[in-house]
Parts: structure tokens; sequence; C-alpha cells
């Protein structure tokens, strides 16, 4: 099983850091990561959040790109739906020309209505859409023929390129299946639509495939090592919380504070043997080829962050590509 890192690149209000600080620091960080052997680095998108959020997954992804030598690059998740089909081929592909094939492009439908009308997308279809544009990637690729469709230049490096589809419910595991898509979720009750997905498309559910994120936080002492973290993850649900009602009825009234410590038992604070052993237990059974750990928690100072990446790459890396 491999780790990798899991980045949405928020630069917390009062940082003091501008965004182009931020930006740079993170790109000398995953830098660092690869050349410490790290497997992959995942981004994520979303637009108009008021921490500099990455809105644009390729265009940061091509820098890494330049950057790096070994380290995959993916997305966890970007949204399909939001996009011009033949604008996010040809981006994906230029990723994965510049990486020399080392794209790992996942995506999903999202579920903020203010990016699809920013986007003037269909929200209400978007599952309906996602299921046409894999297929019209595939085609612009050159992967599958497809009538009128002219495919772009340069082409991917990689062929077939490797795609993934991020989803947390029953509906959307089984469109991924059916579209052969690796599914980025690490919830054990979406395998069996997942699987049906691959066997209603004629595809062997043997060839299932999950990977997703999980909090990791390598530590000798988690009681003091949450009382750091915990106000840095509130933040980070209390905005998606806050975002997500953007452009909506909801979006003036008052949303409630996340209860942080209900969500601590979601993370994996310990030692690298103790967050192997849980990390085994979670995902017994399921066919999980990766795991993303955050790779900060907005805010923290940036001497726990740097201790944090090198403790990921260096202690549970190496015991994570044991099992």
């Amino acid at each position: 099983m491999k780790l990798g890192l899991y980045a949405d690149m928020r630069n917390r209000p009062g940082s003091g850091t501008t965004a182009a600080q931020h930006y740079g620091r993170w790109l000398e960080r995953f830098q660092d990561a690869d050349r410490r052997g790290c497997a992959s680095i995942w981004l994520t998108e979303h637009h108009f959040f008021d921490d500099d959020y990455l809105p644009q997954i390729w265009t940061l992804a091509a820098a890494i790109a330049a950057k790096t030598e070994r380290v995959r690059i993916g997305s966890a998740v970007a949204l399909l739906t939001l996009h011009n089909v033949l604008d996010t081929a040809e981006q994906v592909a230029l990723v994965d020309v510049l990486s020399n094939g080392r794209a790992e492009p996942g995506f999903g439908v999202g579920y903020r209505k203010l990016e699809y009308q920013a986007y003037e997308g269909d929200f209400k279809h978007r599952y309906g859409v996602f299921r046409q544009r894999i297929p019209q990637l595939r085609a612009l690729w050159g992967e599958e023929p497809a009538d009128g469709v002219r495919t772009i230049t340069p082409a991917p490096v990689q062929r077939p390129m490797p795609l993934w589809g991020g989803f947390g419910g029953p509906q959307g595991a089984r469109l991924a299946g059916e579209l052969g898509l690796g599914l980025q979720s690490l919830d054990p009750t979406l395998l069996a639509p997942y699987r049906e997905g691959l066997a209603a498309s004629g595809r062997d559910p043997a060839q299932a495939q999950m990977s997703g994120h999980m909090d990791i936080f390598v530590t000798d002492d988690p009681e003091r090592a949450w009382a750091e973290l915990a106000p840095h993850v509130a933040y980070r649900w209390d905005s998606y919380n806050r975002h997500a009602v953007q452009g909506t009825r909801r979006e003036h009234e008052p949303v409630e504070p996340i209860d942080v410590e209900a969500r601590r038992g979601g993370f994996l604070l310990g030692t690298a043997d103790q967050i192997i052993a849980a990390i085994r237990e979670r995902t017994a059974g399921l066919p999980v080829t990766e795991i993303y750990a955050w790779a900060d928690y907005p805010g923290l100072p940036e001497d726990t962050v740097e201790r944090h990446l090198e403790l990921l790459m260096t202690e549970v890396a190496p015991r994570l590509a044991k099992l």
C-alpha cells in the first residue's frame, strides 16, 4: 500500500503570508517530498473560498511536474462537470507530458451550487453529465473510437490514462464501477455498489481498486498532539460547512460549529507502528492501493508542518509499503 500527500493549499486568513509566498513554499515542500520518495501528491478543487483554496488543479500540477522527478500527481477530486471537457482533456494531457507519464486524474461532481452557477453548469443533472464526459475524455485522448471526435495534441504519455472517481455515496460508487474507474473512497459500504457497477458494465469485480484520504498524525504524545491540532481541524471543517451553503437560501444563516471532539475518533494519532496497525484495521477486506494523508492542517506552525511531512515520509510510508 502506498502513501501520498493530500493538499488543498489553504492559506488561513490572518497568517501574514501572501498567496505567492504560500504557494511557493508548498512547491518547495512537494519537491522535498519527491526527493524523500513520496508516492503521490493529490490536489483538490474549490472556488471562491476566502483562504486561497486551490481553484485550478492542473495549473499547480504542471508546476509540480516541472519541479519533481518521480512522484505521481493526481486530483482528488477535480470537478469534471464544471469545466469544458476539451479543456480538461488538454490540461490533463499536458501535465502527463510534462511529468513524463505521472498524471493520475480523479474526478467528481461537487456539491456547491455557487460553483455551478459561476461556471454555468448543470447542477441538477451533474451525475448524468459525468457519465457522458468520461467516455469523451477517453475519445479525446485517442483511447476509444468516437465518431466526429478529433484527438488532442500533444497526446498523453500514458495510454490508457489511469482514472478515478471520487464519490461519497452509493450512486456515485456504482457509476465509478460502470465507467471502469478506481473509487476514491475508503468507505466499506461503497464496495458492494462499486463492484455491482463493474459487473454491470461487463468488467471483472475483482478489478476493483480503492484509495482515499485519512487524517494521520505521527506522535508519541496523542493528547498533546490533539490539543495542538484540534483548532486547525475545526477551522477546516467549519470552513467547508460555511462555504457549502454559499449561493443557497441558507447563505446568511449562522452555521453551527462542528463538534471537533466528536471527530477525534476519526484521527489516527500515535506512533508509526500504531498508525499502520490502525490503517490495516480500517482497510481490512477492501481493495485499497493507496492512502493519502493531509499534508497540513490550516494554520499549523511551520515547524510542526515540516516535522509532520518528514515523519509521514520516513516513518509511515516505508511501513505502509510492506502491507
